[in-house]
């Protein structure tokens, strides 16, 4: 018998959707539903400083006025750190992280050297020796933790901009708070919740193939991707809050309702 077909949209509580991420959540839907599958959400609200239960709450009702419906309770990314954490010590105790004592700033700087790769970690704290690497503890800055990548490259078959092909990166695993990064998190819960159709935004193909990394270190099997256009605005440029009316409410003050926001959606996708 053929598996189940298990999709996801999994939107971050930081800030109300607009309507480029209420699109690729109606894509996710049809995509899992056309397929005859399950349908999930899961709230990635790892970031305690930024995301809230009253956001969450905005976000779920949004979706709910378009009519989209999920399968199973909503979870929470926040209430899911035992299984983070195991993923990371299995990583940690076959050697491929290190910490990472890096500023934001201090890897802009070392990024604009011609030698590293646009985006990439310039590898600072990859190789310190043992004496750089006591005075950097010695600092009490906090150190992440990054995966020791190695450089080589993956390649995933996504289903809507076929082969992709990537160097992998030393990405972070779990930030200089202690928080698991999304790179890691995403991996572990996707295969938790036994999602193996991933459709989100085109934003997010680069990394797409560090993530297949890790899941291929973790011993998990690969979910399929498909990243989806992202709704641009007039300007060409991608769709924003200064843009102007762009969420649910927005366009509820100017008297277009769910019914006519799910129709303009719609229509966007042909």
């Amino acid at each position: 018998m053929r598996p189940v077909t298990t999709g996801r949209f999994a939107p971050s509580p930081t800030g109300p959707l607009h309507l480029g991420n209420l699109r690729t959540a109606l894509l996710a839907w049809l995509f899992a539903r056309a397929a005859g599958g399950r349908f999930l959400v899961r709230v990635e609200d790892l970031d305690p400083v930024t995301a809230t239960r009253e956001k969450e709450a905005a976000q779920l009702a949004d979706l709910q006025a378009l009519g989209l419906d999920w399968d199973g309770p909503v979870v929470r990314q926040s209430e899911r750190r035992a299984l983070h954490e195991a993923a990371l010590e299995r990583l940690v105790t076959e050697g491929l992280t290190y910490p990472c004592w890096c500023s934001r700033r201090e890897i802009r700087e070392a990024a604009a050297a011609p030698h590293v790769p646009a985006g990439a970690y310039p590898g600072t704290c990859r190789d310190l020796t043992a004496a750089e690497r006591a005075a950097r503890e010695a600092s009490g800055r906090p150190a992440a933790l990054r995966l020791r990548a190695s450089g080589q490259e993956v390649e995933v078959v996504d289903l809507l901009h076929g082969p992709v092909r990537r160097r992998v990166d030393d990405v972070v695993l779990r930030r200089n708070d202690g928080v698991p990064a999304y790179n890691l998190a995403v991996v572990v819960d996707d295969h938790d919740q036994g999602i193996d159709q991933v459709v989100r935004g085109e934003d997010l193909v680069d990394v797409t193939p560090t993530q297949a990394h890790l899941c291929d270190l973790l011993g998990l099997p690969r979910p399929s991707w498909a990243h989806v256009p992202l709704a641009l605005a007039p300007d060409g440029s991608r769709l924003a809050k200064r843009h102007g009316a762009v969420t649910m409410a927005d366009l509820a003050a100017k008297g277009v309702d769910a019914t006519a926001v799910r129709g303009r959606l719609a229509a966007s996708l042909g």
